[in-house]
């Protein structure tokens, strides 16, 4: 099918409170979307049996080891790729379980949009308005929170309506603009794929019609051209013994042959000779593509430096101010020393001042708690050995990401955000 009739890739993740229904949901939408090979479902299904359950319990789609199966719980990341005819899909179906929120960061980090299940016999939990912080602050653009197990609630439309409206008055002081709100039950597949029945005054689409047809393409950052340098191309061999090439992935903006580019942080001018993927040249380059690139002058370029526009520079900068979710399991020690890793560049760090914490049910700064534990969000002042090439997060999501890491365990322990 070509690309004019579809709406391309779809990058989502799954979040909400322990039992919401996350891993039956992303079960349903495989197995109504007909998404599911044969002897996956036979597996299935004997061991739905095994578990004494009538049909198929599709939760067992996304549950990949067995150990989590046993344990009846999703303790990990489990990405799975599906295709209607008018897109494709990556699903990231991340754990409800508090201690487990690092891998709601992941799971949100890459993706378009973020599904938020709400459990309607228990409303909004604190787990719910942390998962939605989070997709606010790494900049998800697009939410849509699905009120399920309407079935355990009898369908009611009030209950329904009493959950919208509260979470409407809690994501009114997000930074997410775009919210949708759909009753499903996913284990009956109301709404899901298909239109419910017990659903008469619902009169907006299904959660697959709406993930097929939101637009996503114009999230994407084509102005700034970011250009980090992953590696430099050096094949020393007869045939292409003086090939100096620069490989990486285009984190924002349109690159093409010809353009004048500025190398960071030398600051050394240039123009880019040509652009190739593979064996392909090509006349434009663009994010997420990961290519090399060649230009006309020789200058001393290597892995973590940057090529961008002479007239569209990124900040250059050893003090950040940055929100972080810390996800360490011993506080935040503030004289600790940090590796920073941003984009493809590493360089010693440490945290010089923490601003305050955020109240995660209210929003509210909380300025005399300066203990930052596992799961808190807080904004904090980091400065850095050597500097580094960077945007506000909210201008740019790939050049305003970064992570902590504890050089002595080397564990992840913050994922921050500048600006």
């Amino acid at each position: 099918m070509s690309e004019t009739t579809t709406n391309g890739l779809l990058r989502f993740t799954t979040a909400g409170s322990v039992d919401d229904g996350k891993s039956t949901l992303i079960g349903r939408l495989l197995y109504d979307s007909k998404s599911i090979f044969e002897d996956q479902l036979e597996d299935i299904k004997n061991d739905s049996i095994q578990k004494g359950i009538n049909g198929p319990d599709l939760s067992l789609l996304t549950d990949g080891l067995r150990a989590e199966r046993e344990q009846g719980i999703t303790i990990d990341v489990a990405y799975r790729y599906f295709a209607t005819p008018r897109r494709k899909f990556i699903i990231a179906d991340t754990p409800g379980h508090i201690q487990y929120t690092r891998n709601m960061v992941t799971g949100a980090s890459t993706a378009d949009l973020a599904i938020i299940l709400i459990d309607a016999r228990h409303g909004i939990l604190e787990q719910t308005n942390r998962h939605s912080f989070i997709a606010s602050l790494l900049g998800l653009r697009h939410l849509v929170v699905c009120v399920n197990k309407m079935d355990l609630v009898d369908f009611d439309e009030v209950r329904y309506r009493e959950i919208v409206q509260e979470y409407k008055s809690f994501s009114s002081r997000l930074d997410i603009t775009d919210i949708t709100f759909i009753p499903i039950s996913a284990l009956l597949g109301d709404n899901v794929v298909n239109k419910s029945d017990n659903m008469s005054w619902y009169g907006g689409s299904t959660l697959l019609h709406h993930l097929e047809n939101v637009h996503v393409g114009a999230d994407r950052n084509l102005q700034d051209c970011r250009f980090p340098i992953q590696y430099v191309v050096r094949p020393q061999t007869d045939e292409h013994r003086d090939f100096r090439g620069y490989a990486g992935r285009i984190a924002s903006g349109v690159f093409k042959p010809g353009d004048k580019i500025i190398a960071l942080p030398s600051g050394k001018e240039s123009t880019i000779k040509e652009i190739t993927l593979g064996d392909e040249k090509l006349e434009r380059a663009f994010p997420p593509l990961s290519v090399t690139m060649t230009i006309e002058d020789d200058i001393d370029i290597s892995r973590g430096d940057m090529l961008v526009r002479m007239n569209n520079q990124p900040d250059v900068v050893t003090v950040l101010d940055a929100r972080i979710c810390w996800l360490g399991e011993k506080p935040l020690n503030p004289s600790s020393r940090f590796i920073l890793r941003h984009l493809t560049n590493e360089v010693q760090a440490k945290v010089t001042e923490i601003l305050y914490c955020i109240d995660i049910n209210t929003l509210h700064r909380n300025e005399e708690n300066k203990v930052v534990s596992t799961n808190d969000i807080a904004r904090i002042k980091i400065k850095t050995a050597s500097p580094i090439l960077t945007d506000s997060y909210r201008k740019n999501r790939t050049t305003g990401a970064f992570i902590l890491v504890d050089p002595s365990t080397h564990l992840t322990v913050a994922a921050g955000v500048v600006g």
